[in-house]
């Protein structure tokens, strides 16, 4: 039987799709993240053994072997049971935090719950976050559903999901944003666990923090532009279901959104935020760079996704460890002997990341702001 009949569902359906477009098209942004513009300060004297470093962690009082989250990708469809099933083990393993897709389905389909369930039995000890969109938020959902997909899972965290692009060139998207805080407002204080505001493509800037900080959400996933567009995404489904009009704006807003590089420097001028940077960072260099910018977690998802389907658990481990071995020879060449003090260490900021900074701080805060972060280890001719 076709993988596309796999549920009758029209969620469960959504989900199917998603995952074979991410599997078997190309969706990626053409627009870089933006790390492409900061260059880390070699230290041609590290005055550190490479083998003492350590990138061990903590966050959401759990201590991680490295800051490496496997980010949300799937859930509430057959084959997602397998895919979840293979990164909850790859990251109980290896010592990693891991998120889940969309908990929707569940919550709409109690019979599909074992598709992300399957994390927590893989995965006792790590760190795992849950997932409900904001739409969904917005419209119906309140503390009970939240609940379920907290307990559905054993959460450390709840992620929710802002997904205005992606819901605004869906054939069948959610836009009805504007009750989301109004809501978590009233389901907040309730939690024993924080909430986590999640984008899931297009960045989040600077405002966006201080407007979610204000609602006392200061965990940030900014997931910013750079990788996977799931406006591409969607373009592809709606040429299968005939509806041109969203093909046309998905291709129209393919590359929307803020760079990852930029949105991690917009969030991180925000005080008391907690950051996850994730958005088409792909390899250890980036990863580095991220942290010395201020995140405490990188989030990585579309590498892990073929082998994940494949159920390759040896080649998810591989991927995860080559990172860690890639983090760990960075950290080496800037001299950072753990990840704390990677937010000690210089990092240069050129070409459009710069512009960027000059255009949304002012030419001389933003200039100040470029020097400051290109000699924290210089004599600090600010002070």
């Amino acid at each position: 039987m076709s993988l596309l009949n796999d549920g009758s569902d029209i969620t469960e359906k959504r989900k199917l799709e998603h995952i074979l477009i991410n599997l078997e098209k190309n969706v990626n942004t053409t627009r870089s993240s933006g790390f492409d513009d900061l260059y880390l300060k070699h230290n041609a004297v590290p005055n550190i053994d490479m083998d003492k470093i350590s990138t061990k962690t903590k966050f959401l009082n759990k201590t991680l072997n490295f800051p490496l989250l496997i980010s949300a990708m799937t859930g509430g469809t057959r084959i997602a049971e397998k895919i979840n099933g293979i990164l909850a083990q790859a990251a109980e393993e290896t010592g990693i935090a891991m998120a889940v897709g969309s908990q929707r389905a569940a919550i709409e389909n109690p019979n599909l719950e074992y598709t992300y369930s399957i994390v927590r039995k893989k995965a006792p000890n790590a760190i795992i976050i849950g997932n409900i969109g904001a739409p969904q938020i917005a419209i119906k959902y309140g503390y009970s559903e939240i609940k379920r997909a907290i307990d559905m899972i054993d959460a450390d965290a709840i992620a929710i999901h802002f997904n205005a692009l992606q819901e605004a060139v869906q054939p069948e998207g959610d836009v009805k944003f504007s009750k989301v805080l109004e809501r978590l407002d009233a389901i907040i204080n309730k939690l024993e666990i924080p909430i986590i505001a999640k984008e899931t493509g297009a960045g989040m800037s600077r405002e966006d923090a201080l407007l979610l900080a204000s609602h006392n959400i200061k965990y940030i996933d900014i997931g910013g532009l750079g990788g996977t567009s799931f406006s591409a995404v969607e373009v592809y489904r709606a040429e299968k279901n005939g509806d041109n009009e969203k093909k046309h704006l998905g291709k129209l807003f393919w590359d929307w959104g803020i760079p990852t590089a930029i949105s991690l420097i917009e969030v991180s001028s925000v005080d008391d935020v907690h950051i996850i940077a994730s958005g088409g960072i792909r390899n250890g260099i980036d990863m580095c760079k991220a942290l010395v910018l201020g995140a405490e977690l990188v989030g990585i998802a579309r590498p892990f996704l073929k082998p994940a389907y494949d159920g390759d658990l040896d080649a998810v481990k591989y991927k995860i460890k080559l990172l860690e071995k890639e983090l760990r020879t960075c950290m080496f060449l800037i001299g950072a002997h753990n990840i704390d003090s990677l937010k000690e260490k210089d990092i240069i900021i050129t070409g459009f990341v710069a512009e960027w900074i000059r255009a949304r701080f002012g030419f001389e805060n933003g200039n100040t702001l470029i020097s400051k972060l290109a000699n924290r280890t210089s004599t600090n001719i600010f002070k």
